[in-house]
């Protein structure tokens, strides 16, 4: 299994654990994702994203709603304003010692480990875009998130992350 971690930092040399400012509640940690999930990290650092998929639970409703006008089973949404940034940033991809890592979330493909970490590989990736339309996901911009994210949290969608979210327009 591999394992990565995003970065737009090119010279990590060795990942420290700490803790995530949004769980608290949780011991210094690094984090890694899986190859699988890996597309959802296509984005710079701090830009709010919705994720979500397609799956069984998904009422014919919701399928309309959500999925309308589109054969992808993966839909990524994030705020107009962040187009130009994502289109001239370059990650960092960072391979991960899989052995270090025990799973954490498997519906998002999250990783943890409680040790120090040096990377087995650095690779830069740049057309971000790109790589999201070659893996035939539904890329959609929208001014303001919260419309979509307040749809979500009321539907019968369960496989979707909600990324950044404090970075999001007001509304």
């Amino acid at each position: 299994m591999e394992l990565f971690h995003f970065s737009e930092e090119r010279d990590i040399d060795i990942f420290i654990p700490r803790v995530k400012e949004n769980r608290t509640n949780m011991p210094p940690v690094v984090w890694a994702i899986d190859d699988a999930h890996a597309f959802t990290f296509y984005f710079p650092r701090d830009c709010p994203r919705i994720v979500y998929t397609r799956n069984e639970e998904v009422t014919e409703k919701d399928n309309e709603k959500f999925f309308g006008l589109t054969c992808s089973d993966i839909v990524i949404t994030v705020e107009t304003h962040w187009y130009e940034r994502i289109k001239n940033t370059t990650l960092y991809k960072y391979s991960m010692p899989s052995e270090q890592f025990q799973l954490f979330d498997e519906s998002a493909g999250y990783y943890i480990s409680t040790e120090t970490t040096k990377p087995i590989h650095k690779e830069a990736i740049s057309n971000l875009l790109e790589r999201l339309i070659a893996l035939k996901i539904d890329v959609r911009f929208t001014p303001n998130l919260n419309p979509l994210r307040d749809a979500i949290l009321r539907s019968s969608l369960t496989d979707f992350g909600i990324h950044r979210f404090a970075n999001a327009s007001a509304l």
